[in-house]
């Protein structure tokens, strides 16, 4: 497959090429990699924090401040009900919030493979495992908020976040206390998410899953494998970058970010959109793969 892709605002009739080609690949494949980075919850609702402008309008007490600012272990150690704040929303945001049927078309194709499907995400919300994928076929690269850890790692290791409440107040988005404590030494809490500037990560728990990943790959990387990037974009290139090292056909999905993939075509469309028109190609009925 030769490298082709289209702009953004091309009328839907250029497409068609590209997406028969996506939709042959994934139909002859042996093996599906999904590689999935934040424009893959937009379609469930999640907000995008791509640029200041998408950071403020999702939490407007904080204008005039990066995303990258307020994701930092700092404000766990200076200011608990600012950190708790912003990632006490996020918690209840992405327990409460149903991943889109997208990610039951990814399940349905990788099921009839002969490698099935790994996902590879760079989001934090654990909306694949919430979607019906196996535990044992993610890989979380940044980490999951629904784990938390010790934010002086006191040797408690990591726990589940499942019966974790926090207070938040919308209008500021602060967290009054109490805040989340360590069950081992009562020292404060945090989730088990790599931040920015973070040197205190328990990466425990994803180390585990990327040698579970490297031993599919290691399997699979050279049989006809077919890798589906969505919304995966340039500002934290970890999965785009990934996706493309690992060799075999090459889809990429990416609405914004749209250079074209090496090995492979590139539609500029929103991940559900995408995976549903590939979905009806999928299937002679019109019904998606069965």
């Amino acid at each position: 497959m030769g490298t082709t892709s289209v702009k953004p605002g091309e009328d839907a009739e250029n497409l068609t090429p590209l997406l028969q080609q996506a939709a042959e690949a994934i139909r002859t494949a042996d093996a599906l990699l999904i590689g999935a980075g934040a424009g893959m919850g937009v379609d469930s609702g999640l907000p995008d924090f791509r640029g200041p402008e998408g950071f403020w309008q999702a939490y407007p007490p904080f204008r005039g401040r990066d995303f990258t600012e307020i994701s930092t272990p700092h404000w766990f150690q200076t200011d608990p009900g600012l950190a708790w704040g912003f990632f006490g929303h996020r918690l209840q945001l992405y327990r409460s919030t149903r991943p889109h049927s997208g990610f039951d078309i990814l399940r349905r194709w990788g099921a009839r493979l002969p490698g099935g499907c790994f996902a590879l995400t760079s989001n934090v919300d654990g909306h694949f495992l919430q979607a019906g994928f196996p535990a044992e076929r993610i890989y979380e690269v940044h980490g999951s908020i629904h784990h938390l850890q010790c934010t002086v790692n006191c040797g408690q290791g990591l726990w589940s976040a499942a019966e974790t409440q926090v207070s938040v107040d919308e209008s500021v988005y602060r967290a009054t206390a109490p805040y989340p404590e360590c069950p081992a030494c009562g020292r404060l809490a945090r989730p088990n998410i790599l931040m920015f500037g973070d040197d205190t990560w328990d990466e425990t728990r994803s180390w585990k899953q990327a040698q579970a990943y490297r031993a599919w790959l290691k399997r699979w990387a050279a049989r006809k494998l077919v890798v589906v990037e969505l919304g995966a974009g340039l500002a934290v290139p970890t999965i785009r970058r990934e996706c493309e090292r690992v060799g075999g056909t090459h889809v990429r999905i990416n609405l914004r970010d749209t250079q074209p993939a090496r090995n492979g075509c590139t539609l500029p469309l929103r991940a559900l959109d995408a995976l549903q028109r590939l979905d009806e190609l999928l299937s002679p009925d019109g019904n998606g793969v069965q």
